[in-house]
């Protein structure tokens, strides 16, 4: 979670576009250290409290379908490191094998649990973990897949600053993001292309406003619009 000095940054990342979010996060270390341990505190809470949650959710997925409860992807986070996400898992196995690393609106690979669970995103409570970790945190840049951040431009990059997320203002814009993408079909044929072309660079502009906006406060506002609108 803590900023790196500049000269310890990985140099993919060392571009002049990315220092001036770099100096405006440099301002904000005690914002940071803050902001690591309400993740650390909550996140060992919520699963505490959340147990049965798991334990309900566990047994309904694997009477649902053969599989494995939780699903773990490899995602990029803080300066480009790879980690596994864990969600419950809401699809077929080896969906990832079978169709794009996105999933698209009625994507046939999604199990009937696991509609349900995407509907209230439940599949999202297993980022308990990752947080616990510091791999992620509460709000922050949605974490994605090593296929996607090698077509970030030098800007784009400068969300790697800090953790991914569970959260963010692109997030609650973008919660229907399979009905967005549904809109480019006839226009681009592949799922990939459409996903570059069109819906990352939109999300991202959201994620480097909220970059330069981070603090305390406006977290807590991102965490409540989420409850409220996903």
């Amino acid at each position: 979670m803590l900023l790196k000095e500049w000269n310890d940054i990985p140099k993919f990342m060392k571009n002049e576009e990315v220092k001036k979010y770099y100096e405006i996060l440099n301002k904000k270390r005690f914002s940071l250290i803050l902001k690591r341990f309400f993740d650390i505190v909550t996140s060992f809470i919520l699963l505490v409290l959340l147990t049965p949650v798991f334990f309900i959710l566990s047994i309904w997925i694997k009477v649902d379908s053969q599989g494995p409860v939780f699903y773990r992807q490899e995602r990029v986070t803080q300066y480009g490191k790879l980690f596994k996400i864990y969600k419950f898992r809401t699809m077929v196995i080896n969906a990832d094998q079978v169709g794009a690393l996105i999933t698209t609106q009625n994507d046939l690979r999604i199990t009937r649990v696991g509609k349900k669970i995407r509907k209230c995103r439940l599949d999202e409570i297993p980022q308990l973990f990752n947080i616990l970790a510091g791999d992620m945190s509460f709000v922050g840049t949605r974490p994605e897949v090593k296929k996607y951040v090698d077509r970030y431009t030098n800007e784009m990059k400068a969300t790697l600053l800090l953790p991914a997320g569970v959260t963010s203002l692109a997030s609650i814009e973008f919660k229907d993001e399979d009905k967005i993408m549904n809109q480019y079909v006839n226009e681009i044929n592949s799922i990939d292309a459409i996903y570059i072309e069109k819906v990352l660079p939109e999300k991202m502009a959201f994620n480097l406003n909220s970059l330069k906006n981070t603090n305390i406060f406006n977290e807590f506002l991102i965490l409540i619009k989420t409850v409220v609108k996903v």
